[in-house]
């Protein structure tokens, strides 16, 4: 655990809580609301956090070369949830102007 500093380690940590807060608090909107497209957002989310824990995985162990496919692995996912974030942000987009449309 040499590679980061405490401080380091504690905003590493935080950002995954937070991510995990925001998608289990966007799910929960998407139940209130019945609102699917949260639902779609709170599963693109997904990728991200795979990402991130990736990350913290690889830097616990020391960034040990063994373990360098997860930094192939964090890259891939970070791809991966950035095109499903824009997908899940579309979908929003687009069912918010059907709303819109309706009125």
């Amino acid at each position: 655990m040499h590679a980061l500093s405490i401080p380091t380690w504690i905003i590493h940590i935080s950002s995954v809580i937070e991510w995990v807060a925001a998608i289990w608090f966007i799910s929960i909107y998407g139940n209130i609301t019945h609102n699917r497209v949260w639902y779609g957002l709170s599963f693109a989310m997904l990728p991200a956090l795979v990402s991130a824990m990736c990350a913290c995985t690889w830097h616990y162990f020391d960034n040990d070369p063994n373990l360098e496919w997860l930094v192939t692995l964090q890259a891939s996912m970070t791809l991966l949830g950035n095109f499903t974030l824009l997908a899940a942000a579309w979908w929003i987009f687009s069912e918010s102007k059907k709303g819109v449309e309706n009125r």
